[in-house]
């Protein structure tokens, strides 16, 4: 029986116990890593995903991590005077397949999470008793707030007897204006008076008398 993986953006075909090369994965030595089948065959029957098939899965065990060959790039550009030269080794990752389905061989594997999945476990633990000690403070404060609040709900009166102090205030300076202003009046009307006195005793003018022509002439 055989099947064709995909991973690292690869094909692979594979059968029980053959050994190969992917792209690299994020895996302990002696982990268990499964891959998506796409096509399975057993001789007597085909099997086709669309895209994956969901009920087969193939199983490998991690032998080792390395790097491939040397690969040199040598960039140039002709009559610019640019000369580049560099090595790259790509990493790779060699995996024993175990199973195709259900043919597994579980006592030749030991079932570890990647490194990474461990690293973000262990972070979710440590954070877990960090948050619950936050939650505690927390509520611990609280009490304290209400305690600092009643001492302003207390001085809020003298507040208010302020405000009725000043509105006393303004109504004493209202009413005192408001007696002023008789006064005031009296003031004007007595200037009124002493203008009109003088205007009556003036006496009319008197038109002079037009003079009578002479008849005589």
């Amino acid at each position: 029986m055989y099947a064709v993986i995909k991973t690292g953006g690869k094909q692979f075909k594979v059968e029980k116990g053959n050994v190969i090369k992917v792209e690299k994965l994020d895996a302990e030595i002696g982990s268990k890593v499964t891959f998506e089948a796409l096509l399975t065959a057993d001789g007597k029957k085909v099997q086709v995903g669309n895209p994956v098939l969901k009920d087969v899965v193939v199983t490998g065990k991690v032998i080792g991590q390395g790097k491939a060959k040397k690969v040199i790039v040598f960039k140039y550009k002709a009559k610019k005077d640019y000369r580049k030269k560099q090595g790259h080794r790509q990493p790779f990752t060699k995996v024993e397949i175990v199973g195709i389905g259900e043919e597994v061989d579980v006592a030749n594997m030991k079932d570890t999470k990647p490194k990474a999945a461990k690293a973000a476990e262990k972070a979710a633990e440590e954070k877990k008793p960090a948050a619950k000690a936050a939650t505690k403070a927390a509520t611990e404060k609280k009490p304290a707030a209400k305690t600092a609040d009643k001492p302003a709900a207390e001085k809020k009166p003298a507040a208010k007897k302020a405000t009725t102090a000043k509105a006393a205030t303004e109504k004493k300076t209202t009413a005192k204006a408001a007696e002023k202003k008789p006064a005031a009046k009296k003031a004007t009307t007595a200037k009124a008076a002493a203008a009109k006195a003088p205007a009556e005793k003036k006496p009319a003018a008197k038109k002079p008398a037009a003079k009578k022509e002479d008849k005589s002439e």
